[in-house]
């Protein structure tokens, strides 16, 4: 007795672009707070008078693939409320909070902490790092853990989820 079955389990497709998205700006996150930036702190890059510049370079580039992961993320959000019943409105919120930090990182905190870390006066040495930029690596830091908090979230609402 040999029946054949057509039946998949399959989830639509905006789930699977959710997931591999979340999946994607998770771990990037984590690749650039915990590898790339600690390693330019070891090998003394932030002593160098280029450092802000070549930071501005590095979260320039990491920022617009992080406003498009929050834009993939909420826009597929968005198409599987609309389509299943079981997505829920403080997802949406979330996600909109992710494309929030998003925009503060890419049009507030790196051009500010850029700005804050380029010495400008040829004639005067100074190694010590400036107030301001210790507060704005403490709202730089609240944010990447919020934003973090709410990726691992969605990912793991998103992981249970049945199509």
């Amino acid at each position: 007795m040999s029946a054949i079955s057509n039946v998949e389990f399959k989830r639509p497709i905006w789930h699977t672009v959710l997931t591999l998205t979340l999946g994607f700006w998770l771990s990037a996150s984590l690749f650039l707070d915990w590898i790339i930036m600690p390693s330019m702190y070891l090998s003394g890059m932030m002593n160098l008078d280029n450092f802000a510049s070549a930071g501005y370079s590095i979260f320039w580039s990491f920022n617009r693939i992080e406003l498009l992961s929050a834009g993939i993320v909420l826009t597929s959000i968005l198409v599987l409320s609309k389509t299943q019943l079981r997505w829920y409105g403080g997802v949406a919120a979330l996600a909109i909070t992710l494309l929030s930090i998003s925009f503060a990182f890419t049009y507030f905190l790196t051009p500010e902490m850029c700005a804050t870390g380029i010495h400008l006066n040829l004639f005067e040495s100074t190694s010590a790092v400036p107030a301001n930029m210790n507060l704005l690596h403490g709202l730089y830091w609240s944010f990447e853990l919020f934003k973090l908090t709410a990726i691992g979230l969605i990912f793991g609402w998103c992981w249970r989820q049945k199509a």
